[in-house]
């Protein structure tokens, strides 16, 4: 018979196999676990990922392989229970980019830092042309379809029924479903504060009663010249058409007073109609902004060139010419046309 010695050498051996083929198994596990964690996500370019709020790690698992990211749940599922910690699964939505691995996903969507869309405004566009822009968003919350031009200005707390102006023209970076109104209010705020800085730093013996009237100036130079070096220089023509009670005739406020009517050319009806924008027609400013001015374009306003110019006329290639009095005026323009013609 087996003595005791024996049998309990047996079995410590017995025990010593078992523990060393358990602890094969555990390195076994924990390589092909640490192999998976590393493993490239099959992305060949960037995708957005949304994460819906309540999200688990469970079916933020199911999700990956809904996708074809990962080949099954388990991996996952097993990390998610040996590190709760580092496994925090946060709604939102992110840009996962090609060649991630599962290990960096996770980082990724633990941190909560969403992924920044963003929208571009550019200056001297319109209210009407920015909420189009908004509605085309298609990760933006639009919401305003059923709002008025007065209702969405009231909600602003802007004081003008029509907003026109009051938003700074620039890109914006927002997140998943974040509401149009709350992009508009961004906007508004800073157009506010930039209006409020550069009307601390304007000229002396500007023809405006308020920085409003400014703004509304600045949306006209805007919309006359795309060719920023020259916006001192139109703003001299405004200013000194005013200081002398003369018409400012621009083209721009008749266009804008014309809505959906403008076709693409202005007739001498046009120019002979009376609307509240029609500054061939009305003495001084037209009641709002007739587009959102640039910083470029208010700085013009506020700080005008010095000269004795009262007309311009573009020259066909983005500049103007300046004339001093009627007469150079009309030689000008009689040049330009003939510009024209010739080029048909």
């Amino acid at each position: 018979m087996m003595s005791n010695f024996k049998k309990i050498s047996l079995f410590k051996k017995m025990l010593l196999s078992l523990f060393l083929g358990c602890l094969i198994i555990v390195i076994i596990f924990f390589g092909l676990l640490e192999k998976q964690l590393q493993q490239k996500l099959p992305l060949q370019q960037a995708q957005i990922l949304t994460i819906p709020k309540g999200s688990s790690v469970a079916s933020f698992a199911k999700t990956l392989v809904n996708k074809g990211w990962i080949a099954n749940r388990f991996w996952l599922r097993s990390y998610a229970r040996l590190h709760p910690d580092k496994v925090k699964i946060k709604a939102g939505t992110y840009q996962i980019m090609p060649d991630i691995t599962l290990s960096t996903l996770l980082e990724h969507v633990s941190t909560g830092k969403e992924y920044q869309f963003s929208v571009t405004f550019i200056e001297g566009s319109t209210f009407k042309e920015w909420l189009g822009v908004l509605q085309q968003q298609p990760h933006l919350s639009y919401g305003l379809s059923t709002l008025t031009t007065e209702e969405i200005a009231k909600r602003l707390n802007i004081k003008q029924s029509n907003p026109e102006g009051w938003f700074f023209p620039e890109t914006y970076a927002y997140t998943q479903d974040t509401s149009a109104m709350s992009l508009l209010q961004r906007a508004h705020a800073v157009m506010q504060q930039k209006l409020a800085q550069l009307w601390q730093k304007r000229a002396k013996k500007l023809p405006y009663k308020n920085s409003y009237e400014a703004l509304i100036m600045a949306s006209i130079i805007e919309k006359e010249t795309g060719y920023l070096a020259e916006q001192p220089l139109i703003a001299s023509v405004f200013i000194n058409r005013l200081a002398k009670k003369m018409r400012l005739q621009t083209d721009p406020t008749v266009i804008y007073g014309l809505g959906d009517r403008y076709h693409g050319d202005i007739t001498y009806a046009h120019l002979r109609e009376k609307t509240v924008y029609n500054t061939y027609r009305i003495n001084g400013l037209p009641p709002t902004p007739i587009a959102m001015p640039g910083m470029s374009a208010i700085e013009a306003a506020l700080n005008p060139a010095t000269s004795d110019y009262f007309y311009f006329v573009s020259q066909g290639d983005g500049k103007h010419v300046f004339s001093k009095t009627l007469t150079e005026h009309n030689i000008a323009v009689r040049k330009f046309l003939a510009r024209q013609k010739k080029k048909k």
